[in-house]
């Protein structure tokens, strides 16, 4: 950092200083004394309990551990679990049944499911394309992926896998958009006439089979849109197109509306670790919220520039002008409750929480969308998504954060919308009362499988060895999770006025196995889930064509609760199985190779999501959620003697090499071995033999301070 400037007590690093009164707030009409003078008042009154709610944590792991040291060599008795978890406060009370009263929600967060994009803000060029994915060419997503089953050979167009890929799409286009008496393959061209649009055929005249889907035109019928379950289709018609001129319709593509609304990340998936790093982060969320961040993008030998794509208009049958959003909705995802961040420092010198830091600079930043037409939100509001909220109390904390926020900078009380992720263990047992606490700005509950289950590991970590990662995905307390979360979301009231979500898919060149699969999350009555790119996106939202989820979720709701408590307090133990050597080193070979593809970039290249080759050297998309469940699984077994540190370090070297062929054509990489001195690959060795000491089982620590390291050793 470039050196400290005073601001009403607290010494802020001149980057951020300088961005903050040059950069932010120019046009938000909030005078600098008075915004630092604001976030000197929030350290003054906040900070102290935030400190307070991290030390309830670690106390009430303290106990939970002791309970079961006290009782290691006994059969597990639930019953009495349970009433420990009580009698300690982590398990609490439910109250009555409530329905939240979160007012100007936008029609993406509150009514219309679809996939969810989640990037890191700090790659401006990731999250320009994110934004702009609220469009996507399906004939594009099918012919350049595995979603028909194989993927394109060679670099020229291939006519029969063309083919295919439009004959998909019109059967696609029968399910969602079904003509009368025909079907799409049938159609040789459209007329629009006063009441409404006319499809011809070799026989006959056709019309939609549902009228009310026909949305709109442009001018001489060159793209026509549709709607289905609330998400719009774009046809486009061009018989100079390539594919059009070759279609009997003149169809030269389908376009779909995917990414509803995008998280752009300043957590999980980025390494910001000093101020340097979080005026990337906040710049990058300035350019989007003022509608003007741009990046120079080289692609194929060509040099453009990108930027955010504009709304897109047409006429209706009748005349009137129809505007559709061109841009995903966008989120903002800020860091939890536990970690600091050197780029302020309060009156004693100690780090702030970078959680309070976020909080006012995001909000602050969201301010130049509200003030603008035509911007992110219609309905006035901010949505920051909040990770590793432990319990009810924490979630009240939040709430308490961003009425101050409001406060500070002028904003209406509730402009700001809270995102609640369902990622621990003491937050999944309590949902419906975290609900409650933040029951007039929750915007958003999801699932987050990979934390959560790390979670479970480091709470019961003297509870016993774990199964392997892999096989705790069919244990009770999982189906448990992701039931009553769906459940206790639509009881408290979220249909209608927030987003229930679910998690990642981690396999981004596999969309095949993604069409198959992860159709189950709007089966599930979830609202949206996360897919990581934008053609996973456009691939993705065929389900939401093939499941009304607002539909679903009526099923759901009158079939009453599914999953317990009982189940979800299951501990996912490896009880009397016994693996086999090969299994045991497979495992630990496996979570090895996972924490040291994923940590040698986050440390030396400050990358915090990417798509990291597994030990099948099949690519996964890996953040700190996935290097969570990893350590602790290594932590867990090493505790209890299912391996030694001699094997685990054996295995970490051994992986070590097979990162180093991995990423050989990278040029900026160091490798590890044969040495295995460098910071990266300490860094991965802490995660796992300092795992179980580690707050929470999270990599944050470590991970910033290893990082901070090599920074400063590169100067």
């Amino acid at each position: 950092m470039s050196g400290r400037q005073n601001r009403s007590g607290l010494q802020v690093a001149s980057e951020l200083v300088d961005f903050i009164e040059n950069h932010a707030l120019p046009g938000t009409g909030i005078d600098a004394e008075n915004f630092w003078a604001g976030m000197a008042r929030m350290v003054t009154e906040l900070a102290p309990k935030n400190r307070a709610l991290l030390a309830k944590r670690a106390e009430m792991q303290s106990r939970i551990d002791a309970w079961h040291v006290a009782r290691r060599g006994e059969a597990h008795d639930p019953a009495a679990y349970e009433a420990f978890l009580r009698e300690i406060g982590y398990l609490v009370d439910e109250g009555p049944d409530f329905a939240i009263d979160t007012a100007n929600t936008d029609p993406e967060v509150a009514a219309i499911p679809g996939p969810q994009l989640v990037v890191p803000i700090t790659n401006a060029r990731f999250a320009l394309n994110a934004a702009n994915a609220r469009w996507g060419s399906l004939y594009d997503a099918l012919y350049g992926t595995d979603a028909m089953g194989d993927v394109p050979a060679g670099k020229g167009y291939d006519a029969a896998r063309g083919a295919r890929v439009i004959a998909w799409a019109k059967g696609f286009l029968d399910e969602a958009v079904p003509l009368a008496g025909a079907n799409w393959a049938d159609v040789t061209g459209f007329d629009l006439e006063p009441d409404g649009l006319v499809f011809r055929t070799e026989d006959a005249e056709r019309k939609l089979l549902r009228s009310e889907q026909l949305v709109g035109f442009k001018q001489d019928c060159q793209e026509i849109v549709f709607k289905n379950n609330d998400l719009h289709i774009r046809i486009v018609l061009d018989d100079n197109h390539p594919i059009g001129k070759t279609d009997p319709a003149r169809i030269a593509d389908v376009i779909l509306e995917a990414a509803l609304s995008t998280i752009m990340d300043c957590e999980d998936s980025v390494a910001a670790v000093d101020a340097e790093d979080k005026v990337l982060a906040y710049g990058n969320w300035l350019g989007l919220m003022k509608g003007n961040l741009t990046e120079e993008v080289t692609k194929g030998g060509r040099t453009f520039t990108r930027e955010l794509v504009d709304d897109l208009n047409y006429t209706a049958i009748d005349g009137s002008e129809v505007m559709l959003k061109g841009r995903s909705l966008m989120l903002v995802r800020n860091v939890g409750h536990l970690m600091t961040n050197p780029a302020v420092l309060d009156a004693e010198g100690n780090e702030i929480g970078e959680g309070l830091l976020d909080a006012l600079c995001t909000t602050m930043i969201a301010m130049h969308d509200l003030q603008r037409e035509g911007g992110n939100s219609d309905h006035g509001s901010v949505y920051v998504v909040k990770p590793k909220m432990h319990g009810p109390e924490e979630v009240a904390f939040s709430v308490e954060i961003f009425d101050m926020v409001e406060a500070i900078l002028g904003l209406p009380r509730n402009t700001v919308k809270l995102g609640i992720m369902d990622e621990e263990r003491r937050t999944s047992v309590n949902l419906k009362e975290c609900i409650r606490a933040a029951k007039s700005r929750v915007a958003f509950i999801n699932t987050g499988f990979l934390d959560r289950t790390g979670d479970e590991i480091h709470t019961s970590m003297e509870a016993g060895p774990m199964l392997p990662k892999g096989d705790i995905k069919n244990t009770p307390w999982i189906a448990s999770y992701e039931d009553r979360n769906v459940d206790i979301g639509l009881a408290c009231g979220l249909k209608g006025r927030a987003q229930i979500g679910k998690g990642m898919w981690a396999m981004p060149d596999r969309m095949g196995d993604m069409l198959e699969a992860k159709i189950g999350h709007p089966m599930s009555g979830a609202t949206c889930a996360w897919v990581p790119s934008p053609t996973a996106a456009t691939l993705h939202a065929t389900h939401y064509h093939k499941v009304n989820v607002l539909t679903r979720q009526d099923e759901l709701a009158a079939g009453g609760a599914r999953g317990t408590l009982d189940d979800l307090l299951t501990i996912p133990l490896l009880g009397g199985r016994n693996p086999s050597d090969e299994e045991i080193a497979r495992e630990v070979e496996n979570n090895a190779q996972g924490i040291l593809g994923y940590v040698v970039r986050w440390v030396d290249q400050g990358v915090g999501c990417s798509k990291v080759p597994d030990i099948h050297d099949i690519g996964l998309m890996e953040d700190r959620a996935t290097c969570r469940i990893s350590s602790q699984a290594l932590a867990n077994w090493l505790h209890h003697g299912v391996v030694d540190e001699a094997q685990v370090m054996a295995a970490m070297q051994k992986m070590a090499a097979v990162v180093d062929r991995q990423n050989a054509d990278d040029p900026t990489y160091r490798p590890m071995a044969p040495g295995f001195d460098g910071i990266a690959f300490q860094a991965a060795c802490d995660l796992v033999f300092k795992g179980r000491v580690q707050p929470s089982g999270y990599t944050e620590p470590v991970l910033h301070g290893r990082r901070l390291e090599l920074k400063a050793s590169l100067g």
